[in-house]
């Protein structure tokens, strides 16, 4: 097995998780914040997505799906155009509500596609390549990718979390 090939294998989970997550869930569910200062399943999830798409259009010289597909004006969110959540204060956090699950589907799926595309043209020389210089040492696309890879199945699994909780809560 190649490493693109367990590349693939593991951001399909990602996919996989963000649908199992979501499935089902009407917009009071997707949108409660558990307590005070907490994080939303649809921010985790938006957020998760927004950082792979991203990441991964960067380390390949991709456009975002994000704009280049129109899922910024779909999701219609008061937020600046290429925010992806990161450092986002409880008050930023609280801007990104969604009406269904199957908007965030959608854009998961659309970014999913993208970076299986990007991932299918890998060599393994490729994942030498430096990507991103402001670290010491230097970050290589083969560990941009583990490491988008690890936060985005991280976040997936607080939105499952948070999922369990308002199902407990209101069993």
């Amino acid at each position: 097995m190649h490493a693109k090939d367990i590349l693939i294998d593991g951001y399909g989970r990602i996919r996989e998780e963000v649908h199992a997550t979501v499935e089902d869930l009407g917009p009071d569910d997707l949108n409660a914040r558990p307590a005070a200062g907490t994080n939303s399943i649809a921010w985790l999830v938006w957020h998760l997505i927004r950082v792979q798409d991203d990441h991964v259009a960067d380390a390949f010289g991709l456009d975002q799906v994000w704009t280049a597909q129109g899922w910024e004006k779909r999701f219609g969110l008061d937020l600046p155009r290429h925010d992806t959540g990161y450092g986002h204060s409880p008050a930023k956090v609280a801007k990104v509500r969604v009406d269904s699950a199957e908007l965030l589907t959608g854009y998961c799926d659309a970014v999913h596609e993208q970076t299986l595309d990007a991932l299918r043209s890998l060599t393994a020389k490729d994942l030498e390549r430096v990507v991103d210089e402001n670290w010491d040492p230097p970050v290589t696309l083969g560990v941009r990718l583990v490491s988008v890879l690890s936060d985005d199945l991280q976040h997936v699994g607080q939105a499952a979390y948070v999922r369990g909780l308002l199902q407990s809560t209101s069993a």
